[in-house]
């Protein structure tokens, strides 16, 4: 892909996520290229309007919130606040696998602080927390994801939202149904696919305004 299409792949990720409320007015999407320079959308654009206009071009050491030393398969990030996850770091809930899809990112580490990730002390224990792991929430603030692409990283920060609804809403009712590990492992088998990331993908994207 050009770097213009790059860019609009980045705002149609920024945009998906502000219409399914997993971005708001704040939080961001990075997308790291060969060259090591970073894609990022700037803090004062309008999410839901986002244009290649409002994604700009950074080194590393400009990107505090991605931490020091990025994991060199990484090249996507997605740092959102969606309501459903959070519902449960406010509570004190543990996130389970009670969706396939879901048990994607399980286990999923916790930062146990609500501080925005917004210098170099919190990147790094942002950073320590993910540790080897594609997700970890953040206790009453919201959630990260990474991926080899944009599109991993954006579909696993849906697949995690959607997972902490169902076990939300389930929590309403009774005690929900979580994964065996045996279930969960014959998930990961058949669902870490990226066909299938990109069917999720295109879902979301065809459904653009």
């Amino acid at each position: 892909m050009s770097l213009v299409e790059v860019k609009q792949q980045l705002v149609d990720c920024i945009r998906m996520l502000e219409q399914s409320d997993i971005v708001d007015y704040n939080g961001h999407c990075s997308l790291r290229l060969d060259d090591g320079h970073i894609l990022i959308n700037i803090g004062s654009c309008q999410r839901s309007r986002l244009t290649v206009d409002d994604i700009c071009t950074i080194d590393i050491e400009a990107n505090q919130i991605e931490g020091r030393d990025m994991r060199a398969e990484v090249k996507a990030i997605v740092h959102a606040h969606p309501k459903w996850s959070t519902f449960l770091t406010m509570a004190g809930q543990r996130y389970e696998p009670v969706y396939a899809q879901g048990s994607l990112v399980h286990p999923i580490p916790l930062l146990d602080s609500p501080n925005s990730i917004n210098n170099r002390a919190m990147a790094d224990r942002l950073a320590a927390t993910l540790g080897s792991r594609p997700a970890a929430l953040m206790k009453s603030h919201g959630a990260v994801t990474v991926g080899k692409d944009i599109v991993e990283a954006f579909v696993l920060a849906n697949y995690l939202e959607e997972n902490a609804y169902r076990q939300y809403m389930a929590l309403q009712i009774g005690e929900p149904y979580v994964f065996t590990e045996e279930e969960i492992e014959l998930c990961r088998e058949k669902l870490w696919n990226e066909n299938l990331f990109k069917r999720t993908w295109d879902h979301f994207h065809a459904k653009l305004r």
